[in-house]
C-alpha cells in the first residue's frame, strides 16, 4: 500500500512555451499569412536549433508554435515578412503610381528575427508590430 501521491508531474511544466502574433500598423489590421519559424538553443555559445513553423492565420496568430525542449535558454522567431508585404504593397498600387519611398524593389525589411532568453516554466507572447519600413516588439501576456 502505497501513501505517496498519485499524481505525475507535468512534463510541460519544466518547458518554456511561446506564442506570437503579428498587427500589421499601418492597416491596423492582423497580417494574415506570415511564415514564421521557432529555433531553440541551450546556452549563448550554442548552436540554433530549428523545431518547426507555422502560419498566422486570420487573426494574425500563430497558434501551433512547438515547445521549445527541455533546456532550451533562447528562443528565436525569424518572421517572413516580405511575401505578405509585396502583397499588400501590389494591392494598394493597382491603377496607382509606383511607389517611390521604398527605394529598393520588394519590402525594406523582408523578415524579422526576434531573439528572446527564456526560463523553464514561462509563457513567452511576443507581438509583432508591423509596418512597411519598421517593426517593433514586446513581451505581452
Amino acid at each position: 500500500m502505497s501513501t505517496g501521491s498519485t499524481e505525475t508531474a507535468d512534463p510541460n511544466a519544466f518547458v518554456a512555451s511561446v506564442s506570437t502574433h503579428i498587427l500589421d500598423t499601418s492597416a491596423g489590421r492582423p497580417a494574415a499569412g506570415v511564415a514564421v519559424r521557432l529555433a531553440a538553443r541551450s546556452g549563448r555559445e550554442a548552436d540554433w536549433r530549428a523545431l518547426g513553423g507555422s502560419e498566422t492565420d486570420a487573426d494574425g496568430r500563430c497558434k501551433d508554435l512547438p515547445a521549445p525542449p527541455e533546456g532550451t535558454t533562447h528562443v528565436r522567431l525569424d518572421f517572413e515578412v516580405e511575401p505578405y508585404l509585396e502583397k499588400k504593397q501590389a494591392d494598394a498600387q493597382q491603377g496607382a503610381p509606383a511607389n517611390r519611398d521604398s527605394g529598393a524593389a520588394g519590402a525594406f525589411f523582408p523578415e524579422v528575427a526576434i531573439t528572446f532568453a527564456v526560463v523553464p516554466g514561462e509563457h513567452y507572447h511576443v507581438p509583432l508590430l508591423l509596418n512597411p519600413f519598421g517593426y517593433s516588439v514586446y513581451r505581452g501576456s
